[in-house]
């Protein structure tokens, strides 16, 4: 779960009595009944009860609205978790005899499912509090949102039955994030029926974002929605809400660390949701933590793109003895860290904690870091949001992958090899140009595919944010018919066959003399790229892990 924005809270008193509460949110300040106090919280319970729906208090205030409420003898239902003004109206103590139902929840759909009990089908009459709408509209907003609308049976179009065809119907979230255009591709080779959404500005307008999204539905009639990385699931969870008031299943496919990033949103999923992580590392931490629906699903390659060129030319400035593609992570190491905003001493600490984790099979970086440094444990409770803890937590996950791919790619400085890039390998290893050549980064889809072939070795040094996945260079360089060096992964050993169609080091102390042999061996070589594409093109393109997905989602939900 996500946290709400922190405030601070402090009684306004009048000739010794409470008459108010002062809020205190970053960058405002507010009054807890708002300009017109009393007046305004009576009229809101009045227009609930006059409208015959089935009242529903968001925010208890001053608790002149909820008097009003009680006084009705009508049935009706609070939605307070405030514990900071509470503790200062001390309503919540006082509640247990006016004859309302009290919610205090932190999952805005869990109370919206117990509020659907006890409406017994009648419209609900919300009563929303001002304050509490700025306060955290994540909560309150969204409830005020769903509450406002009529009690539909079914949204129109969605009561249809599913996963009926040889192949899905799938609803995409539309992105330019790496594995879409792969995805589109595949579903179009097998002749899978698609169509686009395009969230775009829209995202952020409920009424438009919901009318997109039904509208596409009735006309398209999905049997589920696909996107990556979670890309469109809204952290206030109007999404997940709309799919599942459309009975509409989500599939979400991670190629980066879902737990960095699942655990930002008020509500990551509902009972319709499927999650699938390229690293099977993360299936069971997060089937743990309540996920129902989690499956491993590697990365592949696209061998209409990564396929072995007709010729090659002996002369091309990218050709290349060795050469890595990658990342040098200190750019996105040190923004991390600034947007984490760590304590100065944590902030010191913070390499010594990568190198460390980078060394250690435990992949919680908040596990590690409480379990193995617990003397900075109240630092880093200390940067108090979900959001700073993740952003520094990520950031140690980069500057461990910066500090192990500065060591594997020194290894290959004997080699004058050629590294391509951004510019924080200048910071990393100085004399560019004399002991390894630079080149700007390269893009995936147009210039990868020419690269790799031009080298007789490329060298991969795997994201310290996968301790037991393969990543993508391991599927899409056997697809060109070029040479891979990876460092082993234990996840590998289900995908090639290490020794044959595959070769990795197990330590950084093996590339130099691993290298070297290769580079030797050119027949050696071309034998293992022949195996490694024969197992590519048979088990790893994007379509077969595209069938793969529909099949886990037809079984999931397609009864």
């Amino acid at each position: 779960m996500s946290t709400p924005p922190t405030y601070q809270v402090e009684a306004v008193l009048s000739g010794g009595a409470l008459c108010d509460a002062r809020l205190e949110l970053p960058g405002k300040s507010l009054l807890l009944s708002g300009r017109f106090g009393e007046r305004t919280e009576i009229k809101l319970a009045e227009e609930a009860l006059e409208s015959g729906g089935f009242p529903v208090l968001l925010g208890s205030g001053m608790g002149h609205a909820l008097q009003r409420l009680a006084s009705s003898g009508k049935p009706f239902a609070v939605v307070d978790k405030e514990s900071a003004i509470l503790e200062i109206t001390g309503l919540r103590e006082t509640f247990a005899a006016k004859g309302g139902v009290w919610l205090d929840g932190a999952d805005p759909f869990f109370i919206f499912k117990e509020l659907e009990k006890m409406a017994e089908g009648r419209n609900f009459a919300p009563a929303a509090l001002p304050a509490y709408q700025r306060l955290d509209p994540a909560h309150y907003g969204l409830l005020r949102k769903r509450l406002s609308e009529p009690p539909p049976e079914r949204l129109a179009g969605a009561c249809y039955k599913k996963f009926t065809g040889e192949f899905p119907r799938i609803l995409l979230l539309t992105s330019k994030l790496f594995l879409m255009g792969e995805v589109v591709a595949a579903c179009e080779r097998l002749g899978a029926p698609y169509r686009y959404v395009d969230l775009g500005a829209d995202e952020a307008e409920y009424d438009a974002f919901v009318e997109k999204i039904v509208s596409t539905v009735a006309d398209f009639r999905p049997d589920f929605v696909l996107t990556m990385n979670h890309l469109g699931v809204d952290r206030e969870g109007v999404l997940l809400d709309l799919l599942e008031r459309l009975e509409l299943p989500l599939a979400s496919w991670f190629f980066d660390n879902p737990e960095l990033m699942l655990f930002q949103y008020a509500t990551p999923c509902t009972d319709l949701t499927a999650i699938f992580s390229w690293d099977a590392d993360n299936v069971a931490p997060l089937r743990e933590r309540g996920f129902p629906h989690v499956f491993y699903l590697p990365l592949a390659t696209d061998e209409t793109r990564f396929k072995p060129p007709a010729r090659i030319d002996p002369k091309h400035p990218w050709r290349a003895a060795v050469s890595f593609v990658g990342n040098s992570m200190v750019h996105k190491a040190r923004l991390r860290y600034i947007k984490a905003a760590p304590p100065t001493a944590l902030l010191r600490k913070a390499s010594e904690v990568a190198a460390a984790f980078g060394e250690h099979p435990e992949r919680s970086v908040k596990t590690f870091l409480l379990e193995q440094f617990p003397e900075l444990a109240p630092l880093y409770e200390a940067m108090e949001t979900e959001e700073r803890k993740s952003a520094f937590e990520a950031g140690l996950v980069w500057d461990s992958t910066r500090l192990y791919r500065a060591e594997c790619v020194g290894r290959l400085l004997p080699f004058r090899p050629l590294i391509v890039g951004d510019d924080g390998w200048l910071e990393t290893f100085p004399g560019e140009g004399g002991s390894w050549r630079r080149l700007s980064e390269l893009t995936y889809y147009d210039d990868l595919p020419r690269f790799y072939p031009l080298t007789d070795v490329n060298f991969n040094v795997t994201s310290r944010q996968m301790k037991g996945a393969v990543n993508q260079r391991v599927f899409d360089v056997p697809a060109c018919g070029a040479f891979l060096l990876t460092d082993y992964r234990a996840q590998m050993e289900a995908l090639f066959e290490p020794g044959r169609e595959m070769i990795a080091y197990s330590d950084p102390d093996e590339i130099e003399d691993l290298v070297r042999y290769y580079l030797n061996h050119p027949d050696e070589r071309k034998t293992i790229v022949r195996a490694g594409r024969r197992r590519a093109l048979a088990q790893h393109t994007y379509a077969a892990r595209v069938k793969e997905l529909f099949s886990v989602m037809k079984k999931t939900f397609g009864g």
